[in-house]
């Protein structure tokens, strides 16, 4: 008989072989919740960092809104009509980097939790940052909105590419 035939195997060499398992076993589980740790480190940085531009894509949208105020917005309108010129200059934003209305996305995804924003990757987000300002410039220089959209599409388009290709952003992911 074949001597690793598992009948022949006595309990003496069971036991030795345990003891050579069990150390490498225990090895391997120690190195698996050492690298659940450092993969959950990771992805707490990468949160980090998409909180970050979230939280600057806000502020800047403040930006956006104070042009939209001062240079589209009659004093005589009152709060649901401007609540509109907002959502429609919002919807511009959306339109130049995400292709679609805040509503269109909402139609498509009527079981995600936030909005568009909410559920958009670092890159865009650094982008939409970018492109409040531009449009808050815009805005101010008189620029009519066909035109707006227009150029902050080509911007979008543009630093898209350009952070895609990027190999520090790469690194985040």
């Amino acid at each position: 008989m074949d001597r690793y035939d598992a009948c022949q195997w006595t309990d003496l060499q069971i036991g030795t072989l345990r003891r050579h398992l069990r150390p490498q076993g225990s090895r391997l589980r120690i190195r698996h919740k050492e690298f659940q740790r450092l993969k959950d480190e990771e992805n707490d940085r990468l949160k980090l960092g998409w909180n970050l531009q979230r939280i600057l894509s806000k502020i800047n949208y403040r930006i956006h809104t104070d042009a939209v105020r001062e240079a589209l917005i009659p004093p005589a309108i009152d709060k649901s009509q401007a609540s509109l010129v907002y959502a429609n200059e919002a919807d511009v934003l959306n339109v130049a980097l995400f292709g679609q209305t805040a509503k269109q996305w909402r139609d498509a995804h009527p079981e995600a939790e936030g909005n568009l924003r909410d559920h958009a990757p670092l890159e865009q987000l650094v982008v939409l940052t970018n492109l409040e300002s531009l449009n808050a410039v815009l805005i101010r220089q008189g620029l009519p909105q066909p035109e707006r959209l227009h150029k902050l599409n080509e911007i979008a388009i543009s630093q898209m590419r350009t952070l895609l290709t990027d190999n520090h952003i790469k690194r985040l992911k």
